[in-house]
């Protein structure tokens, strides 16, 4: 009879626990950010063992996907959607498009909001006293109305 003898090597498998404070020195979030987004249920629930949260490698990846949604401007209900709000199986590529449609369709909005306010503030004042001027700018929103 022979025997096989097998080397492991845990630190290529997904089945390695990381503790909340290993978590956040690899991924450079502090581990309230962690609890924080596990809590708004944008991460799953950690295994505890011990009373210790332990997460296994995939949960880097989660936080890459959830740190490159903030800098996309998405709020944690859009993050959420992007991982719980498609058919299964939608490819991650339609996910991002979807949402990204979305998003810009908004900062077009802000744009022209921007502008708007802008060119309010670059208008001069010339009024002697904020009587007149309160004058002046209902007489303007009184015409615009017509």
């Amino acid at each position: 009879m022979a025997i096989i003898r097998l080397k492991v090597n845990l630190k290529s498998s997904k089945i390695m626990h990381m503790t909340i404070g290993q978590v956040a020195k690899q991924s450079g979030l502090a581990a309230s950010a962690i609890r924080f987004y596990e809590q708004a249920g944008v991460l799953p629930k950690p295994a505890r063992i011990g009373g210790r949260r332990m997460y296994d490698a995939s949960i880097l990846e989660r936080l890459a996907v959830l740190e490159r949604a903030k800098a996309c401007g998405f709020s944690l209900d859009e993050t959420r959607r992007l991982f719980f709000g498609f058919r299964e199986g939608t490819p991650p590529s339609e996910r991002w498009q979807t949402l990204a449609r979305q998003k810009i369709a908004e900062l077009d909005e802000l744009t022209r909001k921007i502008a708007a306010t802008k060119e309010l503030l670059e208008r001069p004042c010339a009024c002697k006293d904020l009587a007149e001027c309160g004058r002046r700018i209902y007489a303007r929103k009184q015409r615009a109305v017509g």
